[in-house]
């Protein structure tokens, strides 16, 4: 069990964390998160867009009080976007967007180099590439492909690894990193879930020693693992099963 001494904000990755990929949480998941957000802070930080949370997350919770929600902050595409819970929807705090030329050269240098290396797919579910406002997002399979088919895609992740390294090539002003399973994302430079970490701590005053980051990739091959690199408490997790565990736990203790 994690030390609960202090622990004033919990975050979370979403995917495979608080749902399986591009799926909804689980009736558990959603009380669960509700009961956390009567204790502490609650955050959820994504490499994917505020659509994606409010069909995963937002519209799945249960019905809670305006000052309860209120302790729910949403940061999409790794905090380049920062939303807080309202009564009947969401208040942008902010959203750092691409310029048109940036957008652009992302889209253009994704596509290029997925199809020369042969991982440019022609069945697939949904667009393969998206323009996310913040972030520009590959998918090689598509944004709604089964997560069967995307396991079976790339279950080294060698594919990713060699797609981010050859885009990130030519894109040097831009941050390029492997997002989920299938997945690129490239955004500004020093964008991560660390950068989002920090944004959570200048928004809420509250102090990173003070925070836990739940994820199931602290590998350092793992987007959650700039995370545990900056030196913020984290808990390892296999799954949203594995998540709910944990915070059965954890909560009687806040």
């Amino acid at each position: 069990m994690t030390d609960s001494t202090a622990i004033r904000l919990v975050a979370f990755d979403l995917d495979d964390t608080l749902a399986p990929s591009k799926s909804a949480i689980d009736p558990r998941i959603g009380d669960l998160l509700i009961a956390l957000a009567e204790r502490v802070e609650v955050a959820i930080i994504s490499g994917g867009q505020l659509a994606q949370f409010t069909m995963q997350v937002v519209d799945r919770l249960p019905e809670s009080s305006p000052e309860i929600l209120a302790r729910v902050h949403l940061l999409p595409t790794c905090g380049t976007q920062y939303y807080r819970l309202a009564e009947g929807g969401v208040d942008t705090v902010y959203a750092h967007s691409l310029t048109p030329d940036q957008r652009d050269r992302a889209l253009a240098a994704v596509e290029d180099e997925a199809r020369r290396l042969g991982y440019w797919e022609s069945e697939t579910w949904g667009d393969i590439l998206e323009d996310r406002g913040s972030q520009i997002t590959f998918s090689a399979l598509g944004q709604r492909a089964p997560l069967e088919a995307k396991k079976a895609w790339d279950p080294t992740g060698a594919k990713k690894n060699d797609l981010r390294a050859a885009v990130a090539g030519r894109l040097p002003d831009l941050e390029v990193r492997s997002g989920g399973s299938t997945s690129v994302d490239i955004t500004h430079r020093g964008i991560d879930k660390a950068y989002g970490m920090r944004q959570l701590a200048e928004q809420t005053g509250i102090d990173l020693d003070a925070m836990l980051f739940v994820g199931d990739r602290l590998d350092p091959d793992g987007n959650d693992y700039p995370v545990l690199a900056m030196g913020v408490r984290c808990q390892a997790v296999d799954g949203w099963e594995d998540t709910a565990v944990f915070l059965e736990g954890l909560i009687p203790t806040l």
